[in-house]
Formats: C-alpha cells, sequence, structure tokens
C-alpha cells in the first residue's frame, strides 16, 4: 500500500476521532447556545466560541456523547436560565454559582431525573423554590444561598432521599420549616439562616440522625427547642440566634461531646463551642468562605 496513501488515511481517521469525541446532539447544543445568549454570553469572563465543537467549551463536562456536568462557576454570567435547560436529559451536576443569573428557576429544571447537584447561590434570582422538587430523585445537594427567592419550603422536598445538603440561607423564603424535612435521612447540612421563616421547629427534625451542620438563625422561629433535638449524635454545628425562641434549655439533652452553638439573650449573641458532657466553654470564631469552582 502507498505510503503516503496509509499517512491519508491514518489523519483522516485522527481528525475523525478528534470529532466524535465530546460531540453531542444538535438538541443538546442548541440548549447551550440558549443558556450563552440568554446569559450574555459576549460578556462572559470566559467565553465559548460556538465554532469550536463543544468540548472546547469552558465548563461542559460531556460523556458518551452528552452533557453530564455544566461549570460556569464565577463567569459574569449575567440574564435568566432558558426554560430548554431541560433538555439536557442527562445533565448531573449544575454550578452557575457567583454570577448574576436573575429571573426565576424554570420549573422545567424538575424533568432533569439525573441531576445531582445543583449550586446557583449568590446570584440574583426571584420566584420560588420549583414545587416539583421533590420529583429529583437523584438530587444529593441543591445550594441557592444568597438570592432574592421567596415562597415556601415546598413541603416536595421531603421526598428527596439521597439529599445530603440543603441550603437556601439569605433569602426571602416565608411560611413554616416543613416536618417533610425530618424524613430526610441522609441530610448532613441544613442551612436556613437569614429568611422570614415562622412557627415552630418540627421535631421531625430530630430523625437526621447524619445531620452535622444545622443554622436556622435570623428568622422569626418561636417556641421551645424541640427535645428531639438530643438525637443528633453527629452535630457539629448549630446557629440559632435571632429568632423568637421561650428557651435554649433542651440543648442539655444533646449528646455531642462538642458542638458549636450561637447563642443569643435578647441583647447579644454569643458563639462558644460547648463541651456538653463536661459544660466546658470557649470561645470560638467563624468566618465566611466562599464557594470554591468544583
Amino acid at each position: 500500500m502507498n505510503k503516503n496513501f496509509t499517512y491519508t488515511i491514518i489523519a483522516f481517521l485522527a481528525v475523525a476521532l478528534q470529532t466524535v469525541v465530546g460531540q453531542i446532539s444538535s438538541k443538546e447544543k442548541a440548549v447551550l447556545i440558549d443558556l450563552y445568549n440568554a446569559t450574555n454570553g459576549s460578556q462572559w469572563t470566559t467565553q465559548w466560541n460556538l465554532d469550536k465543537p463543544v468540548s472546547t467549551w469552558k465548563g461542559v463536562k460531556v460523556e458518551d456523547n452528552k452533557v453530564v456536568g455544566l461549570n460556569l462557576f464565577r463567569n459574569n454570567l449575567e440574564g435568566t436560565l432558558p426554560q430548554t435547560i431541560y433538555k439536557l436529559k442527562s445533565l448531573q451536576d449544575l454550578n452557575l454559582a457567583f454570577n448574576k443569573i436573575s429571573g426565576e428557576i424554570p420549573e422545567t429544571i424538575t424533568k432533569l431525573k439525573e441531576l445531582r447537584n445543583v449550586h446557583l447561590e449568590m446570584n440574583l434570582l426571584t420566584g420560588e423554590i420549583p414545587s416539583k422538587i421533590g420529583d429529583l430523585a437523584n438530587l444529593e445537594s441543591i445550594v441557592l444561598f444568597n438570592n432574592l427567592m421567596k415562597g415556601e419550603i415546598p413541603k416536595s422536598v421531603g421526598k428527596l432521599k439521597k439529599l445530603k445538603v440543603f441550603n437556601v440561607s439569605s433569602n426571602k423564603l416565608s411560611g413554616i420549616i416543613p416536618d417533610e424535612l425530618g424524613s430526610l435521612s441522609k441530610l448532613e447540612s441544613l442551612g436556613l439562616f437569614e429568611n422570614n421563616l415562622v412557627g415552630f421547629i418540627p421535631k421531625e427534625l430530630g430523625n437526621l440522625v447524619e445531620l452535622r451542620e444545622l443554622v436556622i438563625a435570623n428568622n422569626q422561629l418561636m417556641g421551645d427547642i424541640p427535645q428531639e433535638f438530643g438525637q443528633l449524635v453527629n452535630l457539629q454545628v448549630l446557629q440559632l440566634q435571632n429568632n423568637k425562641f421561650n428557651s435554649f434549655k433542651s440543648l442539655d439533652f444533646m449528646q455531642s461531646k462538642e458542638i458549636l452553638v450561637f447563642d443569643f439573650d435578647g441583647k447579644k449573641p454569643s458563639l462558644k463551642f460547648r463541651d456538653l458532657n463536661t459544660a466546658k466553654t470557649g470561645v470560638a470564631e467563624t468566618e465566611f468562605e466562599e464557594d470554591k469552582e468544583n
């Protein structure tokens, strides 16, 4: 066989292989272009070259010719999320945190059955948490803190049996803490800080035995701390300040050896490490850390 012909064939196959790797359907590519246009892609910190293969686009993860990950953390996205996002049927990870995305989270997002992680924190999102969020059976984390979202926490969240992280702090959410959250047996972190939540803490939260962080400070919660909190043996961080609780007496039932507690006596907060077995306390400091790009 002619050597030149052989080299031509090899070169052709190499180009063909490069084209196939990372190739996605025209439907999925159209969704990505929708997102690019809807969030002012020409002004992104790192832009997509729409004339090049999708595999070269920042933050797009492709497996088996399908988009499984989209990570545009801190990339100056400004605009709204397209309704067509639900067409990324294989999407598992969505990280658009620390941008300027406004408008509502499309209800269509609840059709992404493979979705595992959603990070939309530090944006300008309004509207409500999608009522059918519980349809995302594979969801492990949903982080929406520091937005402008309102409405109540959907009861359907209680259907997310794989959920480990639920953080909707620093929004404008109202209503009560749903009892249904107590069925999230794998939950490790629950952040409801700085909203307009009212009513009593559900005793069902005492069922969250894997919980390590419970942050419900800066709301309008009232009544007593449930005695069922004594079951939270893995809890390390508990923030309760700036609510309307009658007392913190039930904290004495807690079995954790060392726990970070934010108390509030109506005058000033105190942040302490409390050894609940020996009643020793020591002052501790905390600081806010920005989410990092995954």
